[in-house]
């Protein structure tokens, strides 16, 4: 027989390649707005100072070899360039270490003003990404013994020097359309899908993603302030491939707390329900949220740890006013 912890080790494999071979995407997070960037290339600059912005998540922490991702991003508006300037790199690791991927990005967006209260912001982002996987951690079928578990040796060819390595561009684009209470956009991830197979072609499939939002003030005021306390309905909408995903959501904020809650489903069915609390002071911010994990690996996943930080500064020259988007920060 199998022993308990094998089982778990083939239980990790399959939702391993399950989820990387068959329905290759990118790592999500559930924090949309605390990584913006992420979200839409288009939101680069957004804030107009400098600011600085890391996320963490770790998926599915009860599984062996769970999915965990950072992310680290720099953006601000600059004159010289009419637009805003952003930096983004990212870090995936599933498995254990067993494939791990690393992505750095240059975002430029531009602002343009459509009326005297409606604006519109375009981004393109230019990236390069590489993905390793390491052999020596992989462990194959005809290696168990139904008495032993792991005990033979596989007939599958070990590659030069154990890995596999995969470097290549990656182009995206978003748009963004936004006043004083709305806010909404479209991005498009892997316009040109890169090849990201080791030993024969497999192409990352284009990411489309969609998004609105609403901010609601409970007070009674022409323009809202940074303090006022909001309600703010939310829904984003992810293509990937085969892969659909709906999330819906509202966020409650009364300064300096802002709380969220999510449902996410997949056109299969339920995925999780997510709830969220943030601290926001002067300039720091910082954000928790968990997935509950509400479809069948409900029993077995640990559901989804996800932190973010941002830090905004101070511009380093007085400029004229500029509209940001008004939007939820976690």
């Amino acid at each position: 027989m199998i022993s308990k912890k094998h089982r778990s080790y083939v239980i990790t494999l399959v939702v391993l390649f399950i989820s990387l071979g068959v329905r290759a995407q990118d790592p999500h997070f559930s924090q949309f707005y605390a990584n913006p960037m992420y979200l839409n290339p288009a939101f680069a600059g957004a804030k107009v100072c400098p600011r600085v912005v890391t996320n963490y998540r770790n998926q599915w922490p009860s599984i062996p070899g769970s999915y965990v991702t950072y992310n680290a991003s720099f953006d601000m508006h600059v004159d010289a360039l009419g637009g805003g300037l952003g930096v983004m790199v990212t870090a995936d690791r599933a498995g254990q270490g067993v494939l791990t991927t690393q992505t750095a990005s240059l975002i430029y967006s531009v602002r343009i003003r459509l009326s005297r209260t409606w604006f519109m912001k375009a981004g393109l982002q230019a990236g390069f990404f590489q993905k390793h996987l390491d052999w020596d951690k992989l462990t194959f079928a005809d290696q168990i013994d139904p008495k032993w578990g792991f005990s033979n040796t596989t007939a599958e060819v070990r590659p030069p020097n154990g890995e596999y390595n995969k470097m290549a561009a990656d182009f995206s684009s978003g748009l963004l359309v936004y006043n004083n209470r709305f806010f909404g956009g479209v991005s498009v991830h892997h316009m040109v899908p890169p090849d990201v197979g080791f030993s024969s072609e497999s192409y990352l499939p284009m990411k489309i993603t969609s998004h609105a939002g609403l901010m609601i003030p409970l007070v009674k005021r022409k323009r809202i302030r940074a303090g006022d306390p909001t309600i703010s309905p939310n829904i984003v909408f992810m293509q990937q491939g085969a892969f659909h995903q709906f999330n819906y959501g509202a966020y409650f904020k009364k300064a300096p707390m802002i709380f969220g809650l999510w449902y996410r489903h997949f056109l299969e069915g339920s995925d999780a329900v997510i709830v969220q609390a943030g601290f926001e002071y002067d300039k720091f911010k910082f954000g928790y949220s968990y997935d509950i994990t509400v479809s069948k690996l409900r029993n077995a996943s640990g559901g989804a740890h996800e932190f973010s930080f941002a830090l905004d500064f101070n511009c380093p020259v007085k400029r004229r006013r500029m509209h940001e988007i008004n939007c939820p920060s976690f």
